[in-house]
């Protein structure tokens, strides 16, 4: 089975969770694998057109957009939002991972997200490799 080949979008304080997804994939106990399509750098502007294009030459090369939805998700509008956008507009499939562990959309998700056809699941590697596994 290929690998879901994941862009993978959150807020700068949930970084760690990102990493977490990182050491999960690396633990070799643990069935969680993706192929991970993230920007290696973050980006250095405050330009929303400049910001989406960056995301978007990434975002191309992806099938799957997760976004990781934590406390502040949805106030960051300058940099999520345009990554959403773009994962749409390439049609990729949307996962929504809820970091507190909501098994739906709740008040924690952005409005830019929320209406947009997203599969809805709590941060754990199980339920997320289910859900990348899913096509």
């Amino acid at each position: 089975m290929a690998l879901a080949r994941t862009f993978v979008s959150f807020s700068s304080t949930d970084i760690q969770r990102y990493h977490m997804m990182c050491a999960w994939k690396a633990h070799e106990h643990i069935d969680f694998n993706f192929a991970d399509f993230q920007l290696e750098e973050a980006v250095n502007s405050n330009n929303p057109y400049y910001i989406k294009s960056k995301c978007a030459a990434k975002i191309r090369r992806a099938d799957t957009f997760v976004l990781l939805i934590g406390a502040d998700t949805y106030t960051k509008t300058q940099f999520v939002e345009p990554e959403i956008e773009a994962a749409i507009e390439k049609g990729c499939r949307l996962i929504g991972v809820n970091l507190n562990n909501c098994r739906f959309k709740d008040g924690l998700c952005p409005l830019f997200f929320g209406d947009k056809g997203a599969l809805f699941v709590p941060f754990s590697s199980r339920i997320l490799a289910e859900a990348l596994a899913d096509d």
